[in-house]
């Protein structure tokens, strides 16, 4: 645990105990909401895919029209120095970011400068292995590039994931399985889907609409290494419905087995716990 405090901050080029401001109130990130972000995991000692992340940090400020400041190489390396204020038992959740600073045309296009930029570590268990949640449809649905930053973990975008969340917890339910703007399945509200039948997983096509994973992808490496089918494809919610089982794959928990969609139970399935233990072999043999 980092001395006295569960969360460090690196801002302005040097690592701070404890949750300190970064933001100015004029800044383009504090008005407009030009601000991106990622997520990356410490446990057990090991960071996986930590350059993958810092490298998506980049893209998605470009994205937004931000200028990066820090090199993907530089930001790991920074990340690794904080991490050292964490014993090896520490479960950690990295979240490099960057904000526009000032404005250009119209007030509205952020500044052609270096953006801000942060670093904050702050302690977060991992969930439980045994640990799973439940589903149910949400009104609202993923938007498309033409009037969303959808190539970006931007954090704009999450105001629509929390008001599905909302009313998925409204019901009784623990997340919210969101479709796309044609209605096919897209993700839920804080990650990307899987289902299996027969034997063989599928997943929703990334189709521009939702944020295709960075665990995401390793699961499916893992998978097909293993030699299981998996089939990037178009999913309705009767596919969802009709699994044998389905889970979800995000960078806080990694694997989450789903124990209900809306009135249909599952089980968690022999799929789910192989994915969860490849996962993690690989995590600590990379």
């Amino acid at each position: 645990m980092a001395t006295g405090t569960n969360i460090r901050t690196f801002v302005d080029g040097a690592w701070h105990d404890g949750d300190v401001p970064i933001m100015k109130a004029a800044d383009h990130g504090s008005w407009l909401g030009s601000t991106v972000f990622d997520g990356a995991r410490f446990f057990e000692g090991v960071t996986p895919d930590l350059h993958a992340h810092c490298a998506r940090t980049n893209r998605s400020a470009e994205a937004l029209m931000l200028s990066p400041s820090v090199a993907t190489s530089d930001m790991v390396d920074i990340v690794q120095e904080g991490l050292k204020s964490y014993s090896k038992d520490s479960a950690v959740y990295i979240r490099p970011m960057y904000w526009g600073i000032g404005s250009g045309f119209s007030a509205i296009v952020p500044a052609q400068e270096p953006a801000g930029f942060a670093i904050c570590l702050e302690e977060i268990p991992m969930a439980d292995a045994q640990a799973s949640t439940t589903l149910t449809r949400t009104q609202f649905r993923r938007p498309v590039l033409e009037n969303a930053v959808v190539n970006a973990k931007a954090g704009c975008l999450y105001p629509n994931n929390a008001r599905m969340l909302a009313e998925a917890q409204s019901r009784g339910f623990g997340n919210a399985l969101a479709a796309d703007a044609l209605g096919n399945v897209a993700e839920t509200a804080t990650s990307n889907v899987f289902i299996v039948r027969d034997g063989e997983v599928f997943t929703p096509v990334p189709n521009g609409t939702f944020l295709a994973g960075i665990t995401r992808a390793r699961h499916i490496t893992n998978m097909k290494a293993d030699g299981i089918k998996v089939h990037e494809t178009v999913l309705s919610f009767e596919d969802v419905a009709a699994a044998d089982e389905v889970f979800l794959s995000g960078n806080m928990s990694k694997v989450t087995p789903v124990s209900a969609f809306d009135d249909i139970q599952y089980q968690t399935g022999p799929i789910a716990r192989r994915v969860r233990d490849m996962y993690w072999d690989w995590a600590l043999s990379a």
